[in-house]
């Protein structure tokens, strides 16, 4: 894992006006400054010599170092490749080490192993594919593009308050590591980007789904509503004219009831 300078170089320029202690102390802190950028840039070569010895325990570290869920963002860093390597170079490196991290080779570390090959093998896929291998080189590009305006703004600035235009991105290597920071920083923000818009996308379908599990179940219930209906349509007419048969029989037992002649009482004699 690379390191960066903490401190931005500073030459005895920039204690113009401060008189001779203040030039001296300036000059301290330069020559300070200095060793801790050699010493920084001392310890991330270490750390490049390091993970480029193919080992398999090298590269299994490396490929499952903490953080290594952003790191391994970016596929040309996965594989140790330029950006300009040729297809034929990156298919020889992908050999090389999926045989070096692969389980059935790492037994005795196999649940590692088996993260390390997934991110090598997938870093290999996504370079085969021409977009997406177009995509990374346009995020490396946006990176160093970005690494670049920022010391020409410092430059400018650093002029502009009459001080040498000397900045420590001018060390080929320290210039190397912004870089690295700046696209890896550009990986993971559009990482973070592509789940939240998984995340959207998901919720989006589920809440889709929900509605056409209710419409089904708002129509399954009106099909069935509508059957019984129709099953219980003779039975309801039958319960109708036995209804109206009942009523007329009463009425006309009724009216019948009305139309009986009085009874006549016979006279008795005396």
């Amino acid at each position: 894992m690379p390191c960066f300078p903490r401190n931005q170089h500073r030459t005895a320029g920039g204690a113009w006006g401060g008189g001779k202690a203040q030039l001296e102390k300036e000059r301290r802190n330069s020559g300070g400054g200095h060793r801790r950028n050699k010493q920084n840039c001392s310890a991330v070569k270490q750390i490049e010599k390091r993970d480029s010895v193919l080992t398999s325990k090298n590269q299994i570290d490396r490929l499952t170092r903490p953080g290594s869920s952003y790191f391994n963002l970016n596929p040309f860093e996965v594989l140790q490749m330029d950006p300009e390597a040729t297809d034929e170079e990156i298919k020889k490196r992908f050999r090389q080490l999926s045989i070096l991290v692969h389980p059935d080779k790492n037994q005795d570390d196999a649940d590692r192993a088996q993260k390390a090959f997934e991110a090598v093998d997938k870093a290999y896929k996504l370079l085969l594919d021409q977009e997406q291998k177009k995509r990374a080189l346009d995020v490396i590009q946006a990176g160093k593009e970005y690494v670049e305006h920022t010391v020409k703004e410092k430059k400018k600035q650093l002029k502009k308050d009459g001080k040498p235009p000397t900045v420590e991105e001018d060390d080929p290597e320290v210039f190397k590591q912004a870089v690295y920071k700046q696209t890896m920083k550009l990986f993971a923000e559009l990482e973070i980007k592509r789940k939240e818009r998984e995340a959207k996308e998901m919720h989006e379908r589920k809440r889709q789904r929900e509605e056409e599990i209710e419409a089904q179940e708002k129509a399954k219930r009106e099909r069935e509503w509508q059957k019984n209906f129709e099953e219980s349509r003779d039975g309801r007419v039958d319960s109708w004219r036995n209804f109206q048969a009942n009523t007329k029989g009463k009425k006309e037992k009724k009216n019948r009831t009305f139309l009986r002649p009085p009874k006549v009482k016979m006279e008795q004699r005396e």
